[in-house]
C-alpha cells in the first residue's frame, strides 16, 4: 500500500519538483499540491483529501507552515507533518517542531534522505537529523537553565556583571557585601554551567537580559 503525501509550498516549480521526487518512491504517492496552508485546510473539508503525510514549507503567504501545523495538530492529529524549508534559523526550526512537525528537512535534502524521512515518520512517528536532534537537546538544556529559574536579584547582578564594574563596585551598587556578590557569581556559574564572567555576558546577551 502506498502512503499518501501532500506538498504545501508557495513556489510552484519547487512544489512540482518535490512532488515528482515523492512519486518516484515505491511507498508513497502524491495526492495533490497546495500553495499555502489555507488552501490545504480548505482541501481537508473532503475526507478523501486527507493524506498520511504533509510536506510543509514554513514561509508562505496567507497561512504559514507554523500556523498550519498547529491547526493540523489540533484538528487532524493523525496527519503527520514533515517540514521542508530553506529556513536554517534555530528559532524557526524549534517553533515548527513545537507546533507539531515530526521532522525538519532542508530543501536541498538528497532524494534518499527524503525517502528515509518519510518512511521514518510513517513507521516511528518522527525523523530528526543529527543537527535537529542537537537543536532540540540544546533547547531542553536552555529551558532547564532559563531566565525563569533566575531570581530577580540574580538578574540584577547579571546586568551589572555585563558592565566594566568590578565585583566590589557591583556590591556597593547592590548594597551587598563583596562576599555576598561573589556568592551570587558562584551560584550563577553553577546554575548556568558557566566558567567565567565572559560566559555570563554571552548568556545575558543570548537571553536578552543585556543588550550591548
Amino acid at each position: 500500500m502506498a502512503y499518501s503525501v501532500v506538498v504545501v509550498d508557495d513556489h510552484v516549480l519547487l512544489s512540482q519538483a518535490i512532488g515528482s521526487l515523492v512519486e518516484a518512491f515505491d511507498d508513497f504517492k502524491v495526492l495533490y499540491l497546495c500553495n499555502n496552508g489555507q488552501e490545504l485546510i480548505d482541501k481537508f473539508e473532503s475526507k478523501e483529501n486527507i493524506p498520511d503525510v504533509v510536506l510543509m514549507d514554513v514561509n508562505m503567504p496567507i497561512l504559514n507552515g507554523i500556523e498550519t501545523t498547529v491547526y493540523l495538530k489540533d484538528h487532524f492529529p493523525d496527519v503527520k507533518v514533515l517540514a521542508l524549508s530553506i529556513e536554517e534559523e534555530e528559532n524557526t526550526i524549534l517553533k515548527m517542531l513545537r507546533a507539531g512537525a515530526k521532522g525538519y528537512l532542508m530543501k536541498d535534502v538528497k532524494k534518499a534522505e527524503l525517502n528515509e524521512a518519510l518512511l521514518e515518520v510513517i513507521n516511528n512517528g518522527y525523523y530528526h537529523t543529527n543537527t535537529i536532534a542537537r537543536i532540540l537537546v540544546d533547547s531542553l538544556r536552555n529551558k532547564d537553565t532559563g531566565i525563569a529559574s533566575l531570581k530577580e536579584r540574580e538578574i540584577e547582578f547579571i546586568k551589572h556583571a555585563c558592565s566594566e564594574k568590578t565585583y566590589r563596585e557591583i556590591a556597593d551598587i547592590m548594597c551587598l557585601s563583596p562576599k555576598t556578590v561573589e556568592g551570587y557569581r558562584d551560584v550563577l556559574f553553577e546554575k548556568l554551567n558557566l566558567r567565567n564572567r565572559t560566559g555570563l555576558v554571552i548568556y545575558a546577551i543570548k537571553n536578552k537580559i543585556f543588550t550591548p
